[in-house]
């Protein structure tokens, strides 16, 4: 009877976990919402490739832009610019037993277009935003990533060489907006021709030291060559062209305030690179009056500010609830076309009950023209003899630029996040006499 009973007994945890395993296979079938991957676990073949240490990497983003309001031309017209990615993060302790070792390839391919460049800001000018930050950097195939990624002494000291950008380790932020101003590595954005952020890569080696589980500082090199920016230079591993080098160092701290994280970083770039005076000759004359070539500076430098932090939690679940978040990055003015910006975001996750993955976004950024900039517009329309703004050799007079987006994201499934979201963009390229413009976006995130 005991025996019978013991048969029973195996049997129904069988069938039981017969039955959880068939719903997980379900679970991860192509196109099943509980996925986290579009195209499913290929049969249980893709959870087993990451447990022997090789995760694909498969993703998708795509922008629409559209202006409805304002702008330089008011031609009512909608761009779409999109990016595909295809890459590998390899676990080479699993795959080959070298302990506490990782390494990543990436691959991007960019195409579209951008509202911004013609329909939003006067084309002799342009944006000093994007209302769609996927675009840029060109319609080619990129290598983004490729590096190797060892810990030390106890996983105090990281160290990764290969390729990649500064804003995979420096000054990151997340890109849960479609407005350039509000995504991603800010720094890169205003650092003229410096900081070559996703997708470009650059030989470059970042050591990093964790004093105790909340604050770590970093300090990077990474190659400065503008022909990485180059139309077929998407593979480019060879040094020539190269210009300098940039040096970030960072200090991130990490705390619970409440119970509720955050993340905090300050840092400092220089760079080696020689660097053109924005206005001043080699006599300390204004160029754009004596017609001699700008100034050049031995190097260029700034610094940044990030703050990210989780206000609250939605009752008692700490997954969802308030996040605010504020950049500010400072340009040294004797070289750069911004000298500041400022951006302030607020992320509510989970807003409603029926909908506890989806989150809702609202911010405000400004970026500021290096007021040397401005007078040498001046100077240059008064050697040119011009002051009609609508004079095609008029240098349109470029001051600050104020963005503003709202957005909600659906969390469609684990592996599709769809954002719509409306923009308003004041003194489009820091141009006064540019409209102010509306544009209505549209951003589409998912993992393949």
């Amino acid at each position: 009877m005991k025996m019978k009973n013991k048969a029973r007994l195996i049997c129904q945890v069988s069938a039981a976990a017969a039955l959880v395993l068939a719903g997980n296979a379900m679970a991860d079938e192509a196109f099943s919402s509980g996925s986290k991957w579009m195209t499913g676990d290929w049969g249980g073949e893709r959870t087993k490739l990451i447990e022997q240490g090789i995760d694909i990497k498969m993703d998708y983003v795509g922008e629409v832009g559209a202006n409805l309001h304002g702008g330089f031309n008011d031609d009512k017209t909608a761009r779409y610019a999109d990016q595909f990615g295809l890459g590998a993060a390899l676990d080479l302790e699993k795959l080959l037993g070298w302990d506490n070792t990782q390494a990543k390839i990436q691959l991007t391919n960019r195409n579209g277009e951008n509202i911004s460049n013609d329909r939003i800001g006067d084309p002799r000018a342009g944006t000093l935003s994007s209302s769609q930050e996927v675009f840029g950097r060109g319609h080619m195939v990129r290598l983004t990533q490729l590096w190797i990624q060892h810990q030390f002494f106890d996983n105090k000291l990281d160290v990764k060489a290969g390729y990649f950008g500064e804003g995979e380790d420096f000054n990151t932020f997340p890109c849960e907006f479609q407005n350039l101003a509000f995504c991603g590595s800010q720094v890169g954005n205003w650092a003229t021709n410096i900081w070559y952020n996703w997708p470009v890569s650059q030989a470059a080696i970042r050591v990093k030291y964790n004093i105790n589980d909340e604050l770590y500082a970093q300090i990077g090199a990474y190659n400065q060559n503008t022909s990485q920016l180059e139309h077929g230079n998407g593979f480019k591993l060879s040094g020539s062209g190269t210009n300098g080098t940039v040096l970030p160092v960072e200090l991130v701290w990490s705390p619970k305030v409440n119970n509720l994280p955050g993340e905090y970083r300050v840092g400092y770039y220089k760079s080696t690179s020689d660097a053109n005076d924005v206005r001043e000759d080699d006599n300390g004359q204004d160029a754009a009056t004596t017609g001699n070539p700008l100034r050049v500076h031995d190097s260029k430098h700034g610094y940044w500010f990030v703050a990210q932090q989780q206000l609250t939690n939605h009752n008692g679940d700490a997954s969802r609830g308030l996040n605010i978040a504020a950049n500010a990055t400072f340009h040294d003015k004797d070289t750069n076309f911004i000298d500041n910006y400022q951006s302030l975001m607020f992320v509510y996750k989970g807003p409603f009950d029926a909908r506890p993955k989806d989150d809702v976004g609202i911010g405000f950024a400004r970026i500021h023209v290096n007021d040397d900039v401005k007078k040498n517009a001046e100077l240059t329309n008064a050697a040119n003899g011009v002051s009609d703004f609508d004079n095609p050799l008029f240098s349109p007079i470029r001051e600050t630029e104020y963005n503003y987006e709202i957005n909600y994201g659906f969390h469609v499934t684990n592996w599709l996040t769809v954002r719509p979201n409306l923009q308003y963009i004041t003194h489009p390229g820091g141009v006064d006499e540019v409209d102010n413009a509306l544009v209505a976006g549209l951003k589409i995130q998912s993992v393949f």
